[in-house]
């Protein structure tokens, strides 16, 4: 008889990390394991032993579909450093008696860069005291920037609420031209990889010129310069719409939002607080040039539109959470499950797995012959790369006009189906 399978999801969430919990929970009781247990808050939470069992949430397909359309972490989340285990072999020995304590047979941990730098930690201290449990990093990032896979589930839906809002924002913007020149500048999230500022870029379409300017941190960002270009711009248009990352650095390193809006306060990773830049980068251009500016920061919005998920992404979130499982039933143990492109036309992708070791506390950043020549654009190349991870949709589950979602307190519901059913 199979043992439990332990899962938790780590990180900023996304609007489909709850698909790939699915995924996890139905290939687990299709392939017999006795119970899948989720770790409230990460491993943070597992060692104040928070933790619950999944079959009471999810109990029937309406409740897995549900899951799979909601936005957020169902489990909640956490960013927490394991210390390496000659820092702290105690924390690792309180895991592991957890773990056997709980006949955990399988460990899925769903995040990005520090979380597979969790699992990487975990499996290297199995293999050092010869414990039996398999951990398996399941890919979670808006991102997309974890080494090796193609791309990583939330990144497409991502990208899609992101070049949907710009458009709207660029309509926004033109209907008020008539009073004067103005100039929006528009936040995007990135740290040090550009690839959902980039995805700002498939706004240009057949009704819609896009954004004029594209800023990713791969490249260093010069103030001045950008004054110049948007100048040079209001000149022939009225106008002017730019989008940065919210990661954009001058030549010495320095990020923009450090001039003055941006914290200083790191998380455990040692991470800053990013936020300022385009309200920074806006006040600027209104002080040399004396046009009408704003800035719009989607902040949280770009991780947690679940209304806009692409149907691309949610069941390649649902693929990958099953393909971890999979795996972890094969005796894999220490890898990461990766998404691999077998065709752009039609899309087709598959899944596989790598070392972990190869993956964690990597980044993956935008190509240079992705971004143009003068570093204010994207190519048609990243448009290409893009374009299919953001088709079709999901349509929410709707109740009195607002999508429903699955949450801890979804249990205390008697009849799901009735509930739907007298929506008509």
């Amino acid at each position: 008889m199979k043992g439990n399978v332990l899962v938790g999801q780590s990180g900023g969430p996304t609007a489909v990390i709850n698909s790939s919990l699915a995924g996890v929970f139905k290939t687990a009781m299709d392939r017999g394991f006795t119970k899948v247990y989720g770790m409230r808050y990460g491993i943070q939470g597992f060692l104040e032993k928070q933790y619950v069992d999944l079959a009471d949430y999810i109990k029937n397909e309406l409740d897995l579909e549900l899951l799979k359309r909601t936005p957020s972490a169902f489990l909640g989340t956490c960013r927490f450093k394991l210390p390496a285990i000659h820092e702290d072999r105690a924390i690792y020995e309180k895991i592991f008696s957890l773990l056997d304590e709980m006949d955990i047979e399988v460990f899925i941990y769903i995040g990005g860069n520090d979380s597979m730098d969790t699992i990487k930690k975990l499996s290297d201290y199995a293999i050092i005291t010869g414990a039996t449990q398999r951990f398996i990093g399941c890919p979670k990032t808006i991102d997309n920037d974890l080494a090796l896979t193609d791309h990583t589930p939330g990144y497409g839906s991502a990208a899609k609420y992101i070049a949907t809002s710009t458009k709207e924002i660029i309509r926004d913007c033109l209907g008020f031209s008539y009073q004067k020149k103005n100039v929006t500048i528009i936040e995007v999230m990135g740290r040090n990889a550009g690839w959902l500022t980039g995805s700002t870029a498939l706004a240009k379409t057949e009704d819609c010129d896009g954004p004029d300017l594209i800023f990713l941190p791969e490249l260093a960002f010069n103030i001045d310069k950008f004054v110049k270009k948007t100048e040079a711009l209001l000149k022939k248009k009225d106008v002017v719409v730019a989008v940065v990352s919210e990661g954009i650095k001058d030549k010495d390193g320095k990020y923009i939002c450090q001039y003055t809006a941006g914290s200083n306060t790191e998380d455990a990773f040692g991470h800053i607080q990013m936020t300022g830049t385009a309200a920074y980068l806006a006040q600027v251009v209104n002080e040399k040039l004396g046009c009408k500016t704003r800035s719009v920061e989607f902040s949280t919005l770009q991780r947690s539109a679940s209304h806009l998920a692409s149907r691309v992404d949610i069941n390649e979130a649902f693929m990958v959470g099953g393909a971890a499982i999979k795996a972890a039933d094969e005796g894999i143990s220490g890898v990461m499950v990766v998404i691999d492109r077998l065709s752009d036309d039609p899309y087709q992708s598959t899944t596989g797995v790598y070392d972990v070791h190869r993956i964690a506390n990597d980044e993956k950043l935008v190509p240079r012959d992705w971004i143009n020549k003068e570093g204010d654009y994207v190519t048609d190349e990243f448009i290409s790369y893009l374009k299919p991870l953001i088709q079709g949709d999901y349509a929410p589950m709707m109740v009195d006009g607002l999508p429903r979602h699955l949450t801890m307190d979804t249990k205390g519901y008697k009849d799901l189906y009735k509930l739907f059913m007298n929506q008509g």
